[in-house]
């Protein structure tokens, strides 16, 4: 029997409350100290810190600094500046939710000349499939439109390639710090946790999207917690599965393990009133935007890598210097301490569950607790096509524990060296990413999810895996080539030799299920997972054993994918347009029928990393930089 008050905690856990407590002190005198001072003064701090960092610093960062692209995303003051460096018009919407929050919607129809063109309104105008983004915790719409340069940039590829692209804005954020109820200044304001975001947020903005551009449906992307967002949404909202034809989650966080740090991972397991007390009722560190501007630039981005790696482990390799000055300025965006509050428990209790309102209860009990439980998502009820990509490295992800929660149709891939924020700034993100997204766009087009859109996407997904090609990305006002040089030096290692991290593939099978015939439509991936390593195929090689290709599911026939030396492999349409790296591997993926009574399965495969890029850029045309195995 626990000791009543001071039982509810191990020692571990008080010392890391005690830690935390002089730590936000700490906070506390530094922002008030450094708010009284004068401006003179703080300007001289800073011009202090630059000469000092400057001449400590590699010439590759000095030149990642002064790159024009990096520092006018960078200095941007908003979404529509940053869309504008590139050429692109953006359109701002704002959509009342239900519980009278006003949120910050971001439109980009409009491919670079075709401005004054009709997108989605009316009968006479251009007809066009609609993408809704969703960002990540304490982010805003701004995270997916920073990268330096276009190619990289999920939205603009999205726009390029015929699509009607939205992004959406979490109440509280930067766009969305206003209700027709109370005043943001308030406790009221802030007292949202996920669950307002699955039941208001994510529902009014798609049925706001979708009566503006008159289509029946949309395709979702989230990231992280935008992934998250929508698995707690379509859980809990029948009518958003037919109104999402397909949900695509990169590096979500539903089934997050914990901190990579000991002390912080026990201070998460404190209960609710011990972080409100921490971080108060209202906008969870809002000194950040202080610190951000008072900081000397390449300062500010060493300690936010600084703080990643003792929270999560990311040691952030995968991100060129010259992103990373354009993108963490852009990082940060304000957000509850209740939804923090919210993973907390989530974490603790490893339950992708409701908000705990029972704040009394004591930590450790919460097991033996017979007369409450907290509801869970039902996430297996969600009837929505989910593909989901993770990454390898990512502390972030549990996708055993994930796939475990979700419908057994669930497609999951693997890039096996990518961290959490890689999948919006590493320097690869359009050959390792996009591959996948354009995959599941071009397979998924109707919110009915008929069978034969699985088989397609399934033999898209097989030859997108499958085929290696030789290429040379040309990229246009791009800082690719010196900020590739200088991750690489600020690394510790030598552009033209050294080699780069050895990544290993991993492919997840899973594995037969039976079922009635009479189901197949609604259940046509029967599976359970598990993971195994598998060895990369050797391309060199004269002949590839056969591999199975995607069939129906009905049980009528089968076919098989050709070697490779036979004939070529042709991915979907759109993701045939996009880069491949030289010598890059993919595992395969294929669907096997139930013949004759036999169990059908599904086999999911990881992307392998490229061996060898030529890179080409109009910053120092003609410089070559190759990343090699080991």
């Amino acid at each position: 029997m626990p000791v009543p008050f001071i039982g509810r905690l191990n020692p571990t856990e008080y010392v890391a409350l005690i830690g935390s407590f002089l730590f936000v002190a700490l906070e506390v005198i530094i922002r008030i100290l450094t708010l009284a001072l004068p401006t003179s003064l703080i300007n001289l701090f800073t011009d202090a810190s630059r000469r000092i960092f400057n001449s400590v610093s590699s010439p590759a960062h000095k030149r990642a600094e002064g790159n024009a692209i990096s520092t006018s995303i960078r200095n941007a003051t908003d979404f529509v500046a940053i869309c504008a460096t590139y050429g692109y018009t953006a359109e701002e919407h704002v959509v009342q939710t239900k519980d009278g929050y006003l949120l910050g919607l971001h439109r980009l129809a409009w491919k670079k000349g075709e401005e004054d063109t009709k997108v989605n309104d009316g009968s006479s105008s251009v007809k066009k499939r609609v993408v809704y983004l969703h960002h990540g915790l304490l982010m805003n719409s701004e995270v997916w439109v920073c990268q330096t340069d276009a190619q990289r940039c999920l939205p603009f590829v999205l726009v390029e390639h015929g699509f009607d692209v939205w992004l959406g804005n979490n109440r509280g954020n930067k766009y969305s710090k206003k209700s027709i109820k109370c005043s943001p200044n308030s406790t009221e304001f802030w007292n949202f946790s996920i669950d307002e975001f699955a039941f208001y947020d994510i529902p009014d903005s798609i049925q706001y999207i979708l009566d503006a551009t008159k289509q029946p449906s949309l395709s979702y992307i989230g990231f992280s917690q935008g992934s998250a967002q929508a698995f707690a949404s379509l859980a809990v909202n029948p009518k958003l599965n037919d109104q999402v034809n397909v949900f695509i989650a990169l590096a979500p966080a539903m089934s997050v393990p914990g901190l990579h740090n000991g002390i912080v991972d026990a201070l998460i397991k404190a209960s609710p009133q011990v972080l409100f007390l921490l971080f108060g009722r209202r906008s969870i560190l809002s000194s950040a935007t202080t610190w951000q501007s008072i900081l000397y630039p390449p300062i500010f981005i060493k300690l936010i890598d600084i703080g990643n790696n003792f929270l999560f482990g990311w040691k952030s390799k995968n991100m060129s210097f010259s992103q990373k000055l354009a993108a963490y300025p852009h990082l940060y965006s304000f957000t509850s301490t209740k939804s923090v509050v919210h993973w907390f428990q989530i974490i603790r209790n490893k339950s992708f569950q409701m908000f705990d309102d029972d704040i009394q209860t004591a930590l450790g009990m919460n097991t033996l607790n017979k007369y409450t439980k907290v509801a869970k998502y039902p996430t297996r009820n969600i009837r929505t096509p989910i593909v989901i990509v993770y990454g390898g490295s990512d502390s972030l992800v549990d996708i055993k524990v994930m796939l475990k929660e979700l419908p057994k149709r669930t497609v999951a891939t693997e890039i096996p060296h990518y961290e959490h924020l890689d999948f919006l700034w590493a320097r690869d993100t359009d050959t390792q990413v996009f591959r996948h997204v354009f995959d599941a766009l071009d397979n998924f087009t109707s919110a009915e999810n008929p069978l034969k859109e699985y088989e397609s996407y399934a033999r898209a997904r097989d030859r997108s895996l499958s085929a290696s090609v030789t290429f040379k990305h040309v990229r246009v006002n791009s800082d690719v080539v010196e900020s590739d040089s200088t991750s690489i030096l600020s690394n510790g290692l030598d552009n033209s030799s050294s080699p780069g991290p050895e990544h290993i593939a991993r492919e997840t099978l899973l594995t037969p299920l039976s079922i009635p015939e009479e189901l197949a439509l609604q259940h046509p991936h029967p599976t359970h997972p598990y993971t195994r390593p598998i060895t990369p195929s050797n391309e060199d090689s004269v002949t590839t054993p056969d591999r199975r290709s995607s069939v129906t599911l009905d049980g009528t026939h089968e076919t098989r994918t050709p070697t490779r030396n036979q004939s070529p492999a042709t991915p979907s349409p759109t993701a045939s347009k996009l880069p491949r790296r030289r010598g890059s591997v993919g595992s395969s993926l294929s669907i096997n029928s139930p013949r004759d009574g036999g169990r059908g399965y599904i086999k999911i495969g990881s992307s392998q990393p490229a061996s060898s890029v030529v890179t080409t850029g109009s910053s120092d045309e003609g410089q070559k930089y190759r990343n090699r195995e080991r």
